[in-house]
């Protein structure tokens, strides 16, 4: 994975989110609406809720814009209903995307998120067309410096799958199956290592690394999609070199 930082790659997409602080906000209150809807008000029963607040804290959100967004939820308040619908299909280079939204106007969003596949060189497929390369998992992130022997240590013990140390940078994920991410989470936190980025994602089986034109296509691609109002998540099995984004 020579040349291909992962840990690049996470904060550009940090940095592009940051600038658009105002569509991640719309975004996060989509999210814990739509849980606590699912899932109840109460976090800690509700663990799908009690990670989107945590996302919302992170982005600096008021507990009084969470406080709202739950009881919108729950009915203490009038608010907007979400649906949540996926897409998928392929990017330049034979790249595989996921799109998770959360709407309330399905037609709006399908011919939003075709538009951006098409503009790209990509094409929007079936339901099942890549969703069978990836599975759910739960993904801890940390920069390059955090000891290796130390987040081994704890996250194991936790029950994290594995923990992969990228060469290229020396950044660190932790991987965990989807029921033991907020054990291993709390675990790190306990131990001292605070993720700089956590969260339950769709993870590719196996990436493909794309370079040159195909590699700025299916990156421009991937930084339409997440602009859009109504896309929550972006998953893809693309392994993309950091100068695909400059």
């Amino acid at each position: 994975m020579a040349g291909h930082s992962k840990w690049a790659n996470i904060q550009h997409r940090k940095g592009a989110q940051d600038a658009k602080r105002g569509k991640i906000f719309t975004k996060v209150i989509r999210e814990i609406t739509t849980a606590a809807r699912a899932g109840g008000g109460d976090p800690s029963g509700n663990p799908r809720l009690r990670m989107a607040i945590d996302k919302g804290l992170a982005v600096n959100m008021t507990k009084d814009s969470i406080e709202r967004a739950i009881k919108k939820a729950i009915g203490e308040l009038e608010g907007a209903a979400y649906d949540e619908v996926r897409y998928e299909g392929y990017a330049p280079g034979g790249v595989a995307v996921i799109v998770d939204c959360m709407t309330d106007n399905r037609n709006r969003t399908v011919a939003d998120v075709r538009h951006a596949f098409a503009k790209f060189g990509g094409n929007l497929g079936t339901d099942g067309s890549v969703s069978f390369l990836f599975h759910k998992r739960g993904v801890l992130s940390y920069a390059p410096g955090v000891s290796e022997d130390r987040a081994m240590e704890l996250a194991l013990d936790a029950g994290a799958d594995d923990v992969l140390v990228h060469p290229d940078d020396a950044s660190i994920e932790i991987i965990t199956a989807p029921e033991a991410f907020e054990a291993v989470r709390q675990a790190m936190l306990d131990g001292g290592l605070a993720p700089d980025h956590a969260e339950i994602v769709f993870r590719a089986d196996t990436v493909i690394q794309v370079t040159g034109d195909a590699a700025r296509a299916v990156a421009k691609m991937l930084d339409w999609l997440e602009d859009l109002d109504d896309v929550q998540n972006v998953c893809t099995n693309a392994d993309l070199p950091a100068d695909a984004y400059e």
